[in-house]
């Protein structure tokens, strides 16, 4: 074409320490560039302790490598893409659960910004509990493996890391104080967001079979879902999510704890972001949820003001 084509590069999922590819084929971006007229780049990456090993004052492990090849990946699209026809000044870079949180870590990250121009983040965020840790979080990670028995080491241990460079502080405190690229960003959720967490916390969870939660079982779970809240917090949860005229309904308590869950891991930790980056943003962050087929289906779309 004589124009040059719109690009969007996918940095796929997988929480930054399971296997997985961008060459997958679930991730083949054929149907997305024929459908769109766009040009669709993918990249591969370092992850767990080879992308994200943290060793404090260490030059061969400082953290972060992992976002680093992507942002290598997004420079060579800068510098080369116009060979392919290309335009390098309408790059929008998008990703799902880890893959959207990495592309939220690239809003935050200073030298990433000229690397690209719009974000798409699609179930995951910098600011998601499992996402990042501090420093001093990181500190008392490496200082817990000297005692822990080795199955316990692969636990979500390798995650990005403030670092002070790729990323100068938290991701929260970037938020609230404006410290991101100036851009338009898209966010997105799906219905069941907590399930897919379920799956691995809890053997044999679903909600196609007869899978119930008793009371009991529904209290214990809270605890074990949101662990870093008090008791008033917990208390909080409970009340909020339960339904008072039949708390002891099996079906009931399984799809509260599905939106505890989701809710705790992915959706709010994904309006937080929207509502800061719209606050301090002067274009618009445009927020949106997808229910895919099945017994419930639907959507919705909304912006954030």
């Amino acid at each position: 074409p004589l124009s040059k084509l719109p690009v969007y590069v996918w940095t796929w999922p997988k929480y930054f320490i399971l296997f997985g590819s961008s060459s997958l084929d679930v991730y083949d971006g054929r149907y997305l560039a024929h459908s769109e007229t766009v040009i669709v780049v993918s990249m591969n990456y370092r992850i767990g302790a080879f992308g994200f090993l943290a060793l404090h004052g260490s030059s061969e492990a400082p953290g972060n490598v992992g976002l680093l090849d992507q942002r290598m990946a997004l420079q060579w699209v800068q510098d080369n893409i116009h060979f392919f026809g290309g335009n390098p000044k309408q790059v929008t870079i998008f990703g799902e659960s880890a893959g959207g949180a990495s592309v939220g870590f690239h809003l935050l990250s200073p030298d990433s910004r000229p690397t690209f121009t719009r974000a798409i983040l699609q179930s995951g965020v910098p600011n998601c509990p499992w996402a990042s840790v501090s420093p001093a979080e990181s500190h008392v990670g490496l200082s817990s493996m000297q005692v822990l028995p080795w199955s316990a080491l692969f636990r979500f241990s390798f995650v990005p890391v403030v670092d002070g460079e790729f990323l100068p502080d938290t991701p929260e405190a970037m938020l609230n104080s404006g410290n991101f690229k100036d851009t338009q960003i898209l966010l997105g959720v799906n219905q069941n967001e907590g399930s897919y967490f379920l799956l691995y916390g809890a053997p044999g969870f679903s909600k196609d079979n007869d899978s119930l939660i008793s009371r009991e079982d529904f209290l214990e779970s809270v605890r074990l879902s949101v662990p870093h809240a008090n008791d008033i917090g917990l208390e909080a949860v409970v009340l909020q999510y339960t339904d008072w005229m039949d708390e002891n309904n099996e079906i009931k308590n399984r799809d509260a704890m599905d939106d505890i869950v989701g809710d705790h891991n992915v959706i709010c930790p994904l309006a937080h972001f929207a509502r800061s980056y719209a606050q301090h943003n002067a274009l618009k962050a445009n927020m949106g949820g997808i229910n895919f087929g099945g017994v419930n289906s639907g959507n919705s779309q909304g912006r954030i003001p």
